[in-house]
């Protein structure tokens, strides 16, 4: 288990936290959409962090080729009709190139700066020419709005408890999620990023912004600062 990560419920738990069977039960939410508004038609997709695969098979179903990466062999046995890589993003060097790289789950925010250096310098390196990078950030309020709830359509609820900082500009943030017949929690460190936080940390990596896809610019598309502007 990484320091300052833990996971508490049923089934398998991986090292930042995260509950097998639990993400298995969590719906997808939007982001396909998003992402599919974002990028060509039919594109190959470097999916970063992939989970048991609630992203892989929604974007499967809309006609990408995904290659998704994870460093838990537990969540890759969940993926279906993906090829599947075990792999800690910030070591994986493929020697290929992809028309879309795709870092979710918040993991931007990862409270190790070099290891987000590195995630990020990882993203980079597989983007092929003309290609993207597509990433999702934390909403602006997601450290300041708590403790707060949501009850699921389909029964369950989810909760961030608390976030509390623990030095050098990192957070604590516990979370639980409560169904009918089982209860989990995840407690892992995030580093809130300002806009222009964001922003300095990807230009360490040769990044820049090309546009924020959604309002609350909790999603983004980046590319890297050589290519010709568009925006």
């Amino acid at each position: 288990m990484r320091e300052g990560h833990k996971g508490t419920g049923p089934g398998a738990i991986t090292p930042d936290g995260c509950a097998v069977e639990l993400y298995s039960r969590l719906p997808v939410g939007n982001e396909p959409e998003v992402i599919a508004e974002a990028v060509p038609p039919g594109a190959h997709i470097l999916e970063l962090g992939s989970g048991v695969g609630r992203m892989t098979h929604a974007l499967l179903e809309r006609g990408f080729t995904v290659t998704a990466v994870d460093e838990s062999a537990e969540m890759l046995e969940r993926v279906r009709g993906a090829r599947t890589l075990c792999s800690p993003i910030e070591d994986l060097a493929l020697g290929e190139t992809f028309d879309v790289v795709l870092l979710a789950s918040f993991l931007v925010h990862n409270g190790d700066v070099e290891l987000r250096r590195r995630m990020l310098r990882a993203c980079a390196r597989h983007m092929a020419k003309g290609g993207c990078l597509l990433i999702q950030r934390e909403g602006e309020d997601y450290h300041s709005n708590v403790p707060r709830e949501r009850v699921d359509p389909s029964g369950f609820t989810i909760r961030i408890v608390s976030t509390e900082p623990v030095g050098d500009g990192v957070h604590s943030v516990r979370a639980e999620y409560d169904f009918p017949d089982a209860a989990w929690t995840q407690t892992f460190r995030s580093r809130p990023l300002t806009k222009d936080q964001f922003e300095e940390a990807l230009a360490e990596a040769g990044l820049r912004v090309e546009r924020y896809l959604t309002e609350d610019r909790i999603w983004v598309k980046a590319v890297p600062v050589t290519e010709e502007r568009t925006d």
